[in-house]
């Protein structure tokens, strides 16, 4: 058998990636209001959006356990996988890369873990390059190195309409929310090493979305590249994003997915969320 890829739930992988390729997704929990659930297996994006509409909320996710990673390992192993690439979120962002690397351990080097340092498809990319090489036949090393190589080439942007769910989640900083909020803004952030950091602010959703365009279109420089736009409760948003960089990429955008991001981006974005993501194929030479 191939190397095996395995992945968590905030890759929010479109259907149909998920269904061309052989892989394995272990979901992370979310917590609302006390009650707990698996991402995209109980708890769906429109869970945590209601939830966070509520007067009282209380939201909040957690990583997997060293012993999930670990029994799926084994049961991926046990099917005959000659080795695994484990691909997930930041380490940024989550505990899951510490829970896969603990559970890794166990399985000596028949187990390779890589932080995206992304979510979304800045972590979906990876994992598709490294489905990908894992179907043409490539060793474990050669399927990491080549969702090293997408993470490497992929930039994720994103606009939020508040910068309190982040603050609430820990996810920035008590300052940088005191910022945006008392001057009324609208923030743009952008994952540099895997951190989330503010990039820039707006005024207006509109001018969001233009902004979002703008450092699309700029990351993607001149390389043909793959988009996928993600939204929380604004489909219209997204699609209005996906059309403009349509007419700015033109023939150089090849692959685009739209899909709503899962409860636990949902549960520290808060609605209103609008991403793209930019994967910059690599030039035909191999450069």
């Amino acid at each position: 058998m191939p190397v095996a890829v395995v992945t968590d739930s905030t890759a929010y992988l479109p259907p149909e990636l998920l269904a061309a390729h052989r892989l394995t997704v272990v979901p992370l929990t979310v917590v609302l209001n006390g009650a707990e659930g698996l991402e995209g297996v109980e708890t769906f994006p429109a869970d945590a959006t209601r939830a966070l509409g509520g007067r009282r909320v209380s939201v909040s996710t957690s990583r997997p356990a060293p012993e999930q990673f670990a029994q799926t390992y084994r049961r991926l192993l046990d099917d005959g996988a000659d080795g695994i690439v484990s691909v997930h979120i930041s380490a940024e962002l989550s505990g899951t890369v510490e829970a896969a690397r603990l559970a890794a351990a166990e399985f000596g080097d028949r187990v390779a873990v890589v932080d995206s340092r992304s979510c979304g498809m800045g972590l979906g990319f990876p994992v598709v390059a490294a489905a990908a090489a894992a179907d043409r036949g490539a060793d474990l090393p050669a399927v990491r190195d080549a969702a090293l190589a997408t993470v490497a080439r992929t930039t994720i942007w994103f606009y939020v309409d508040t910068l309190e769910f982040l603050r609430r989640g820990g996810r920035i900083g008590a300052a940088e929310a005191l910022f945006g909020t008392a001057l009324s803004v609208k923030p743009i952030m952008h994952m540099p090493d895997g951190a989330i950091v503010l990039k820039d602010k707006v005024r207006t959703a509109s001018r969001g979305v233009a902004r979002l365009v703008d450092l699309a279109v700029e990351a993607a420089g001149d390389a043909a590249v793959d988009l996928a736009v993600h939204h929380l409760a604004a489909p219209q948003r997204a699609e209005a994003l996906l059309t403009a960089l349509r007419e700015r990429l033109g023939d150089r955008l090849l692959d685009a997915y739209v899909s709503e991001a899962g409860a636990v981006v949902a549960a520290h974005a808060g609605p209103g969320l609008a991403c793209v993501v930019v994967h910059r194929r690599p030039a035909p030479d191999g450069g």
